[in-house]
């Protein structure tokens, strides 16, 4: 099947269905999740980003400074209920003064004290941040399917849909998405670039400014993400571009100072709480091995567990599955597993999840090009059933 030029083939339809049972996952978390303190915090401090920011202990909203992460998913959080309550603004100018609803400020109070003018506020709040993380699944299978085949694309989207850990960060306010999203992004966006310098010009600019609204973004969800995946995308792109290496530099330059611009315009173009990306600690980290204990050791995980040291022995023990597209996500999984912030509360062990995805789909596509194809075909869809009965079974409660 074609669709304007876009070719619909039983790969394209896998995917669909498999981001499609990750929303419908996220939609009934959502359904069974009350609202909580959290939410209603993201939804405050969003709506004042964008309805009235003022200056409050060197911030310039009442979350001061934001538990030192980024503003970007306080803003997402935010932007659907302002939207709406501009909208109902907006109709209730054009009623009869007699008939006007909300003509003593009924929408000026915060998001709890406005909960019964307000529709849908539950989905609203929480659903970008699902889309966002179909989105991320969209890419992934993309880069995997590229990479790697059909299958690859498939096993990787197929972990990524049926993890618990994505299912719960995808269906609440937080940063932690939104730099997974942006981190894996700007990996392979790099990747990109350096492809792109090897033809001409005229396709380097497109690539070269999605470089940098990537960055940009990023850094406006976690400076550390955004650090990291500035190094990692430098190193990747000095890696690849070969005899274009004389443009890196520029491009990086250029790319770090639009980031750093779009993340001023994060902070509403104020220097005061924007001068807090520097001053407040949010690149500090060390270095521990418990949340990977804790992922590796939670039941919901075994099916992501089992598929880790399969890939992983067959990666050591095969040399046709030591390459380039292996390696480099294998290389970002052992650097973030064990990163952690001192200052901030963040997670990178989240981070290198979609690069594990990546690397499991990619050793697994090499093992199925091999005589043992069949068995490996079994053991792929067996996991892949598990993972998702396992899923399943946490997201209901019955497993941990």
């Amino acid at each position: 099947m074609r669709l304007k030029g876009f070719y619909i083939g039983r790969g394209q339809r896998v995917a669909a269905l498999l981001l499609l049972i990750l929303f419908g996952e996220c939609l009934w978390s959502i359904a069974h999740r009350p609202l909580d303190a959290n939410d209603y915090r993201y939804a405050r401090c969003g709506r004042e980003m964008w309805e009235r920011p003022s200056p409050v202990a060197g911030y310039f909203t009442t979350c001061g400074n934001l538990n030192g992460d980024g503003t970007f998913a306080y803003r997402l959080a935010g932007f659907p209920l302002t939207a709406q309550r501009l909208l109902m603004l907006g109709a209730d100018h054009f009623r009869k003064p007699e008939n006007k609803l909300y003509a003593n400020g009924g929408l000026n109070g915060t998001t709890w004290e406005t909960r019964h003018e307000l529709s849908w506020v539950k989905y609203l709040l929480r659903l970008p941040f699902c889309l966002f993380a179909v989105w991320l699944g969209g890419g992934l299978w993309w880069v995997a399917k590229r990479l790697f085949g059909n299958e690859g694309g498939a096993l990787a989207l197929a972990l990524y849909c049926f993890c618990p850990a994505i299912v719960r960060y995808a269906t609440m306010p937080n940063n932690e998405i939104l730099a997974l999203w942006g981190l894996y992004g700007l990996v392979y966006t790099a990747m990109g670039v350096a492809h792109a310098l090897q033809g001409p010009r005229r396709k380097w600019r497109p690539r070269i400014v999605l470089l940098t609204v990537a960055l940009g973004f990023t850094a406006a969800a976690h400076l550390l993400a955004g650090m990291i995946g500035f190094v990692a995308g430098l190193v990747f792109f000095f890696y690849l571009a070969e005899r274009r290496r004389s443009y890196v530099s520029q491009i990086m330059v250029f790319a770090g100072l639009g980031a750093l611009a779009i993340v001023f315009a994060s902070f509403g173009f104020r220097p005061a709480p924007f001068s807090y990306v520097f001053t407040g600690g949010s690149g500090r980290f060390w270095f521990s091995l418990e949340a990977a204990h804790r992922f590796v050791t939670t039941p919901a995980n075994a099916g992501i567990l089992i598929a880790t040291v399969v890939a992983l022995a067959i990666y050591v023990t095969s040399r046709r599955s030591r390459y380039f597209g292996n390696t480099a996500p294998l290389v970002m999984m052992l650097a973030l597993l064990p990163l952690y912030t001192t200052q901030v509360v963040t997670a990178p062990w989240l981070w290198a999840l979609p690069f594990l995805f990546t690397f499991i789909g990619g050793v697994f596509a090499d093992a199925l090009e091999t005589r043992q194809r069949k068995l490996f075909l079994l053991l792929s869809g067996a996991m892949v059933v598990t993972q998702a009965a396992l899923c399943w079974m946490s997201m209901a409660g019955v497993l941990a």
